[in-house]
């Protein structure tokens, strides 16, 4: 397969939208009264469908792709962003019948952005300007902010909606996973189509046994990604490194390939400005390795990332 399973049947419409009938119904109902807000939250658990609810919606809205901004307040959310908004939301559309502006992982936007924007929807923004925000943890948004806005709430997906997608996406694409694996994925996914689709993707291709230990490995490998989303925020402390850490020895089997995982991340992605606190946490590694006799992983590491 040349397209990754989460991209490649991402939900194009909202018929297609796994588990989430409520927030589908809701949303088809403005479109079918000709009222759809003009700010909208889209709240819920990572990989349920926030963000895909959001783009189809923008698209039924007739907004054209030149007229649609998606920003990740993750790596852009002071408010240098929201006075870019400001500057631009004014011009009327170039292609389509309106603006559309969503912020992804909205909770990250500084206080002082946040404040900017709510102050320009109180001044009253254009009639073609929509803005959608999309957020796992919306109590870390303003009050005003969250009482101003529409929300949508997208739910974690039940065990049988989840089993028919795998089986619907096997069926599809034409592959073997047997009932053993899907139903172990299904468990093991978090109710999470995105991150059922993910391991998935892993097992396609093996044998029954290698399949199990694939799930397994998907599970470790998507633990060890948000575990150095953790580790490499600047606004971790020491301290809650150190629990990090510590919570990697009480995963017992699983501990091994996290911190392998964890290290690769660190010496491969964590480069640039961050490249001095990755060197510091693949430091933190050192006594584990040293005792596992594995030494030589650590230093291998560091000097990727120093590049000494």
């Amino acid at each position: 397969m040349n397209e990754e399973l989460p991209i490649k049947y991402r939900p194009k419409e909202f018929a297609d939208v796994v588990g989430q009938s409520a927030a589908v119904n809701q949303i088809r109902d403005w479109g079918k009264r000709k009222a759809i807000p003009k700010f909208i939250l889209f709240t819920g658990s990572s990989g349920c469908g926030k963000t895909t609810l959001a783009r189809i919606l923008r698209t039924k809205m007739k907004c054209s792709n030149r007229d649609f901004r998606e920003i990740n307040a993750a790596e852009y959310r002071g408010i240098d962003m929201v006075r870019e908004i400001k500057q631009n939301m004014g011009y009327t559309p170039m292609g389509g019948k309106c603006r559309v502006w969503l912020i992804d992982e909205a909770h990250k936007l500084t206080p002082d952005a946040q404040g900017a924007f709510l102050k320009e929807l109180e001044d009253g923004a254009p009639k073609h300007a929509y803005f959608m925000f999309a957020t796992t943890d919306p109590q870390k948004l303003l009050k005003t902010i969250r009482t101003r806005a529409t929300e949508v709430k997208v739910k974690p997906v039940g065990d049988k909606d989840m089993r028919e997608l795998l089986d619907r996406v096997c069926e599809a694409d034409g592959v073997l996973v047997s009932e053993i694996v899907l139903d172990k994925i299904v468990d093991v996914a978090e109710k999470s189509p995105r991150k059922a689709l993910v391991i998935l993707n892993q097992v396609i291709g093996l044998d029954v046994d290698e399949q199990l230990d694939a799930v397994q490995g998907g599970v470790a490998e998507t633990e060890a990604i948000e575990l150095c989303r953790v580790l490499m925020n600047p606004k971790t402390s020491w301290g809650q490194v150190a629990a990090v850490l510590k919570g990697i020895e009480d995963l017992n089997d699983q501990a091994e390939g996290i911190r392998w995982l964890v290290l690769s991340y660190m010496s491969t992605v964590a480069l640039g400005g961050q490249a001095a606190r990755a060197c510091l946490i693949i430091e933190a590694f050192r006594d584990h390795f040293y005792d596992s006799k594995r030494a030589g992983l650590i230093a291998a590491c560091y000097e990727v990332v120093a590049g000494v």
